[in-house]
């Protein structure tokens, strides 16, 4: 295998500067004295984009753009299309998840590598079209929070040996957005680790809130059952509690030394030179829909269906 400092150096196009996830994958990207750097491509060209009505995005746009512009050398461009035709592979960071499929539609036909920042999409309808128009233009896609590639999640995952996974809980900060709704903020970070855990299957979602407080319970259809807590108040701590058939490993999500940035990238440069994605579409798609029946859930405080294709059979 080539090593990754004699491949070929990948530009990369960049679409959505309202993250600070732009700044860290600038910095693993580029920066080789950068103890978690990661070899391999380098951005070139971006469009800032932005949502006017979301205050976390649009905010964020001019000091993000001048920081590629002039520290980095980063052609800004105009539209997506240019972003798309003038690189290799392309990140599209967004924050806003509303956005996602009108920005990967004006890309699709260029047939380039795409990885999508979380949240995928904020509805199934939307997530299915995005994969719909990946597979007719065969372009490599993933997406995923940085919490399901953290380095302890990983490494308990692989060391469990031949003890089958029973059930897990996860939890996190889970601050509200009104434009990402519920758990696609940040709800959707402790929703990846559980499917990390878990893996895809799940068929029933219910739901309990408060102020400060949400928990959905996931059945899935071997039995097993997935639990996940957000806070709004107190720690702020991501983890997942493992249970196996022979025990149970509490996992700190964020306790390796290892930026959770740098995991992702990782698995993020391996799809872009292999144009294979780590992640089923399917699975992404369930990520989605888990979300939006929790969400229905949190609403109505019925038990949920995750039925393939419908909008929710609340019951």
């Amino acid at each position: 295998m080539t090593a990754p400092e004699t491949r070929k150096k990948l530009n990369i196009g960049m679409i959505g500067l309202d993250t600070s996830h732009v700044l860290a994958f600038m910095k693993l990207l580029h920066d080789k004295d950068d103890p978690w750097y990661v070899p391999g491509g380098k951005v070139v060209v971006a469009y800032p984009g932005g949502s006017p009505d979301f205050p976390s995005s649009i905010t964020k746009i001019p000091g993000y753009t001048a920081t590629l512009r002039d520290e980095y050398g980063v052609r800004i461009v105009d539209s997506p299309e240019e972003v798309a035709e003038a690189s290799d592979a392309v990140l599209l960071h967004s924050v806003d998840g509303r956005v996602h499929l009108s920005q990967f539609h004006r890309i699709a036909v260029y047939g380039k590598p795409v990885f999508i920042d979380k949240p995928f999409a904020v509805s199934s309808e939307d997530a299915r079209e995005i994969v719909r128009l990946a597979e007719a233009h065969r372009v490599p896609l993933m997406s995923a929070s940085s919490l399901r590639y953290v380095k302890a999640l990983q490494g308990a995952i692989e060391g469990g040996g031949k003890s089958p996974v029973i059930g897990a809980d996860a939890c996190g900060p889970m601050a509200l957005e009104p434009t990402q709704p519920g758990l696609f903020w940040y709800g959707i970070h402790a929703v990846e680790m559980l499917y990390a855990v878990m893996g895809e299957g799940c068929v029933q979602v219910t739901s309990v809130t408060s102020n400060d407080h949400d928990v959905t319970t996931g059945l899935w259809n071997d039995g097993r059952i997935g639990v996940i807590r957000g806070n709004r108040k107190g720690n702020g701590s991501f983890g997942v509690a493992i249970h196996r058939e022979k025990g149970i490993e509490w996992v700190h999500a964020q306790s390796d030394p290892k930026p959770k940035y740098a995991s992702l990238l990782e698995i993020i440069m391996e799809m872009f030179r292999t144009g294979v994605s780590p992640l089923p579409a399917s699975e992404t798609l369930e990520v989605i829909r888990f979300i939006e029946a929790a969400n229905e859930s949190r609403k109505t405080r019925r038990c949920v269906n995750l039925a393939v294709g419908k909008a929710g059979d609340a019951r």
